[in-house]
């Protein structure tokens, strides 16, 4: 193996975030790690009676879908970082495309795809099973709190 295969240790791991107690919102809503790359990551939202906005069909509230994507882009931001540096959602859209199906975990992918000297730009999309058949894209920006990285 040449230096040029070695991974390169990073100084900011989301599974070391997610392998203690995971609390705010994201803890209450049962987020979890699910995979990561240098820019992206994914996290899983399971199925819970809790999150349901409508009884009658069972399907997922769009609360929790928008903060699933929100912690998933923002842990994008810190991995293309390779730091945790304070910031803040200053605009996240979100496409519904089609309700979750009931039952299913909802998985969310965010990728940050530029960062500035202050403002960091993302992008993502929410599945319950098939990348390709997507139920929601997001786009969006966050700012750095201390005014610059």
């Amino acid at each position: 193996m040449t230096d040029s295969e070695t991974p390169r240790a990073r100084a900011f791991d989301p599974k070391l975030l997610f392998g203690g107690r995971f609390g705010g919102h994201g803890g209450r809503l049962g987020l979890v790690y699910h995979d990561h790359g240098d820019d992206w990551s994914e996290l899983a939202l399971p199925y819970h009676a809790d999150l349901i906005g409508d009884e009658a069909s069972g399907v997922i509230a769009s609360g929790p879908i928008l903060a699933l994507m929100d912690m998933a882009t923002s842990i994008g931001v810190w991995l293309k970082l390779d730091a945790f540096k304070a910031h803040a959602t200053l605009d996240l859209r979100i496409d519904y495309l089609r309700p979750a199906r009931p039952g299913h975990t909802v998985i969310g992918r965010g990728e940050c795809y530029r960062i500035t000297r202050s403002i960091a730009f993302v992008r993502g999309q929410a599945h319950d099973g098939d990348p390709s058949d997507p139920l929601a894209h997001v786009a969006g920006t966050f700012m750095a709190v201390e005014g610059y990285w």
